[in-house]
């Protein structure tokens, strides 16, 4: 039995309305880089929800206040001031509801002075947690971690990529 018509235009909504989440939360994700390389702290902390979490290996921020000191912060600062890039790959993202999974690399470059040149300061896996709210997609929890061969760095990774059915039609 073929579907009705209202059923096909439920099926397609549902696809759209996914699409358009998956779109938007690239979106932000992608934000993070020229956002944080301008030194725009406000914007940079609105990413997240008020109470959300950036552990990155050495630093551990919990709310937008903390985000927003690390985006000000002499080191980030100096890093601005050299040149530097945080070039954000592009996230696979699974939906599920008004929660998100995201996961995707990320390299911080940054210019050596001395040497006149662009070096790699870190390549990281990060594991991205969303929730929609009033305003929009959000970040609750960023997790990064250095590739280093350190087992948690791509375990962050494969947990983003099983396909637990979130990305299926609901």
């Amino acid at each position: 039995m073929s579907p009705t018509t209202d059923q096909r235009l439920e099926y397609l909504e549902r696809r759209l309305s996914r699409l358009e989440d998956e779109a938007a939360i690239t979106s932000l994700i992608l934000s993070y880089g020229p956002l944080v390389d301008s030194g725009q702290a406000e914007a940079v902390a609105a990413l997240w929800e008020e109470d959300g979490v950036y552990d990155v290996d050495e630093l551990l921020m919990t709310g937008r206040t903390e985000i927003e000191a690390m985006v000000r912060s002499p080191n980030h600062q100096r890093w601005i001031g050299r040149g530097c890039a945080h070039v954000v790959g592009a996230p696979r993202v699974r939906v599920d509801g008004d929660e998100a999974v995201a996961v995707c690399y990320t390299t911080m470059i940054v210019r050596d002075p001395e040497a006149d040149a662009f070096v790699l300061r870190r390549a990281t896996a990060n594991h991205w947690r969303l929730r929609r709210g009033p305003d929009g997609w959000r970040v609750t929890v960023r997790t990064n971690r250095v590739l280093d061969g350190r087992a948690e760095s791509p375990e962050l990774l494969a947990s983003g990529v099983a396909d637990d059915g979130a990305t299926q039609e609901a």
